[in-house]
């Protein structure tokens, strides 16, 4: 008896073109929320003389975003599934889009502190429900595709995004990148307003409970506990590593501080390479396998990278961008799997707690890098090594919880 043919990858299924346009706008609202966040710290150097503040006020406007952003999540987790998604999203992106210019317009600190607020209560919203439409939208057999595209945008605000806000603050003032984001939000939200269609399949479903019972619901649910402690953890790692690296990357590894932008650049063109192709990947061959292709790849290169000392500049940019690939290969299938965990009538909860959790987790995860590292006489980074084992640690628990979620949840979306 001849032996079975060996299993093949099944084809993916072919976007529409009005699936195309809209993973367009999703990806561009992604781009315009992440760039509004990493504008900041660039920035800071001319906001702090220009406005008279301390690096300590600066540092409270920095994470007032980012507060506000998790406070924002769990007050409107209640009502995410109570109205078409395409109207939330809009009212959200515009309250976002007068928050980018309240930042530009604000004359000192108390009014730069109170537009971050603002804005992060607005902006922390607008990627839960950008997951919760794509997930809508796209079958389980598209959303690595549709992850990795979406994604993306984050090498986007990197390569695109903070050289031309720093070009265009130091050829004019630091309010400009502001205005331009404003200007350019209010375009992309128009031609959102335009092609979006309704997105209200949702509200078909039964909506038996109030607002306050919804979001306990969704909190108490086993599978997603599981999710957002696999999110938390994820988290972790890019939020403990990031406020370190241009610091470690000048003072430890010798690299010049004006090479750094090139760091930077081939980094993001090398996800945004990667980052779609990483998507195709999950959605062919299955979103676990491809998650702990990425956990390992991540695990390795946070240990080799957080024991690097003096190298030169080519080596550095490869292990950077070694090291993003692997992040990006474990997050790009893990959203891809958490979007079929919750049904329908719960995704705009379930996305919208979890967007808190990151924010919050994140802000965590920064307190307690702090904590760890600490600066020799020389300006050196010590125990950042600390730091990479901490990452590590955090990465074998998330997968153990993914693994543990996938198993549960296989005849769902999320087994990939």
């Amino acid at each position: 008896m001849s032996a079975a043919p060996a299993p093949t990858a099944v084809a993916a299924p072919v976007f529409t073109g009005y699936q195309k346009v809209v993973l367009g706008l999703l990806a561009f609202l992604q781009f315009a929320v992440i760039l509004d966040f990493m504008l900041m710290a660039p920035l800071g150097a001319l906001i702090m003389p220009a406005l008279s503040i301390t690096p300590k006020q600066f540092g409270l406007v920095v994470s007032a975003y980012a507060f506000s952003a998790g406070t924002a999540g769990l007050l409107t987790a209640g009502f995410a599934d109570r109205f078409d998604r395409k109207k939330l999203l809009l009212f959200f992106y515009g309250g976002f889009v007068l928050g980018t210019l309240w930042c530009g317009l604000a004359p000192n600190f108390e009014s730069l502190l109170a537009a971050r607020i603002v804005t992060g209560l607005f902006g922390g919203v607008i990627g839960s429900i950008v997951l919760a439409i794509s997930t809508d939208l796209f079958p389980a057999s598209m959303r690595g595709r549709v992850m990795g595209v979406i994604q993306t945008a984050f090498a986007a605000s990197q390569v695109l995004g903070l050289p031309a806000g720093l070009y265009l603050s130091s050829h004019w003032d630091w309010h400009m990148p502001f205005f331009a984001m404003a200007a350019l939000g209010l375009v992309g939200g128009m031609v959102v307003a335009w092609r979006l269609q309704p997105v209200d399949g949702h509200l078909k479903l039964p909506q038996e409970r109030g607002a306050f019972a919804h979001l306990l619901h969704t909190v108490t649910v086993p599978r997603h506990l599981l999710a957002f402690a696999a999110t938390a953890l994820l988290t972790t790692g890019g939020f403990m590593l990031m406020p370190f690296s241009s610091a470690f990357t000048v003072n430890n590894l010798g690299i010049d501080l004006h090479s750094l932008p090139v760091v930077y650049l081939a980094t993001g063109l090398c996800t945004i390479v990667f980052g779609p192709l990483i998507g195709r990947a999950a959605d062919r061959f299955g979103k676990f396998r491809m998650f702990t292709v990425g956990t390992l790849l991540a695990m390795t290169m946070v240990q080799i990278y957080t024991h690097l000392g003096p190298v030169p500049l080519p080596v550095l940019i490869a292990v950077n961008a070694v090291l993003f690939v692997g992040i990006f290969s474990r997050m790009i299938p893990f959203q891809a799997m958490v979007a079929g965990v919750p049904s329908p009538a719960q995704r705009g909860a379930f996305n919208a707690i979890s967007a808190s959790v990151q924010q919050l987790s994140g802000g965590i995860a920064s307190v307690v890098a702090g904590h760890i590292v600490t600066a020799g006489a020389d300006g050196r980074l010590q125990h950042f090594e600390w730091v990479g084992h901490v990452v590590v640690a955090a990465s074998v628990a998330s997968f153990l919880l993914v693994w543990r979620l996938q198993r549960a949840d296989k005849p769902a979306a999320v087994a990939g």
